[in-house]
């Protein structure tokens, strides 16, 4: 008897079989030649100095009366300066104090202003400054007299690195009229070469 050699039937492998096969192991590969995802994206980032150091001068709360009752809000007055020269004010409101205040540095941030100072410590002469009802004296001072100011004059004197001055308030005692009319007084300053400049003399003529 011949015998007969039995023929295994294999299944037919398409060819979109094939081609997913191929694709899954290509997946494969690349996973594992990818790093891990700390590796790529590493979270141990260091923060930024701060340009401006920041000072709170007055927080508020702003009560809205309506229909449905009463809303209560916060207001802050800040100012910023690098003490060197440098100084802005800023206002902000939020439902929360440290958002207000988070607003206001960004506020004054953007309204920093350059004021000149004399020898690194005071101002160059006397000037008013006014806002609102508010009137602020600043008088230049001899070398270790300091910062004779309180409140926000103090504040913002500080923080435009202001280290020898005499000031007088000649009005209304607000908080944010205060720091405005001492920031006006800075930016009436002017020095000796900055008038001879202006009006196209040497420094000893003016002197």
């Amino acid at each position: 008897m011949d015998k007969e050699m039995e023929k295994v039937e294999q299944p037919e492998v398409s060819s979109n079989d094939t081609a997913k096969n191929n694709s899954t192991d290509e997946m494969k590969n690349k996973r594992k030649d990818k790093q891990p995802r700390q590796a790529r994206h590493p979270r141990n980032r260091q923060r930024q100095p701060k340009l401006y150091e920041e000072d709170v001068i007055s927080i508020g709360r702003v009560t809205k009366v309506t229909k449905g009752g009463r809303h209560f809000r916060f207001s802050a007055v800040v100012v910023v300066g690098d003490r060197k020269g440098k100084v802005g004010l800023g206002t902000g409101k939020a439902n929360e104090v440290p958002d207000a205040i988070k607003k206001a540095v960004q506020n004054a941030t953007k309204n920093v202003v350059k004021v000149s100072i004399v020898e690194e410590r005071t101002i160059p002469h006397e000037a008013i400054g006014v806002e609102g009802a508010s009137k602020v004296l600043l008088k230049p001072a001899a070398e270790g007299t300091g910062v004779k100011a309180g409140g926000p004059v103090r504040s913002v004197l500080e923080m435009a690195g202001v280290k020898d001055v005499l000031s007088k308030s000649l009005g209304s005692n607000t908080k944010i009229n205060m720091a405005y009319a001492t920031l006006n007084a800075l930016k009436a300053q002017r020095t000796v070469e900055q008038v001879a400049r202006l009006r196209g003399k040497k420094v000893e003529e003016i002197r």
